[in-house]
């Protein structure tokens, strides 16, 4: 994993869900020294804004409920989210995999650590990013690569011509009108489908 430049940080909107006390105030005022942009939000909130980028996130038994439910708020990647907690046991741990934290601090927060914790969560959150990146247009291609599939056995059906032939006529489609193969493809198989409709129809 990449470590991200500290400058990436800069201006970063985040939010910390915790009690309004003394070490909630320390962190407010360590995250905004980092160059951040820094709320504060108690009791736990039902849903997590888009614009915040980051989340600091108490982790208390006696909140359970609380967290759980915000969790089910949590569709595709959540913002980068770092717990705090109390102490290790198994119940903390499934409440930090229930809720995607990529990294934790102990109580009693300090500033030292803070930085450190920040900087490794986003550059998992940043790899995830790439992952699912990365896995969209896999499937992106690999979507092409059957609508193309799907084309041929039409034309082969329609034209009576062999499955090179008809590969050779999307692509020369393809480059003559300068689109993609699998555009081409997609327009077959709605033309092809539009007729088998009307002829539904009759």
């Amino acid at each position: 994993m990449a470590m991200p430049a500290l400058k990436t940080l800069r201006g970063l909107s985040v939010l910390i869900v915790h009690q309004p006390d003394e070490a909630g105030q320390m962190l407010m005022e360590h995250i905004k020294r980092i160059g951040c942009r820094a709320e504060a939000q108690w009791p736990i909130p039902k849903s997590i804004p888009d614009a915040f980028d980051a989340l600091f996130l108490s982790i208390d038994h006696e909140h359970r409920s609380d967290l759980s439910r915000l969790a089910k708020t949590m569709d595709g990647i959540p913002p980068t989210i770092v717990a705090i907690v109390d102490y290790e046991d198994p119940s903390t741990l499934e409440m930090l995999f229930e809720v995607g934290a990529l990294a934790a601090m102990e109580r009693p927060i300090r500033p030292f650590g803070v930085l450190t914790n920040l900087l490794l969560a986003r550059g998992l959150w940043i790899e995830r990013i790439e992952d699912r990146k990365r896995l969209n247009k896999i499937q992106r291609k690999l979507s092409g690569m059957q609508r193309i599939q799907k084309a041929k056995s039409i034309l082969m059906t329609i034209q009576s011509i062999s499955e090179d032939d008809a590969y050779q006529s999307i692509r020369q489609q393809a480059m003559s009108k300068r689109v993609p193969m699998d555009e081409i493809a997609t327009s077959i198989i709605n033309a092809n489908e539009l007729l088998h409709s009307s002829q539904k129809g009759v």
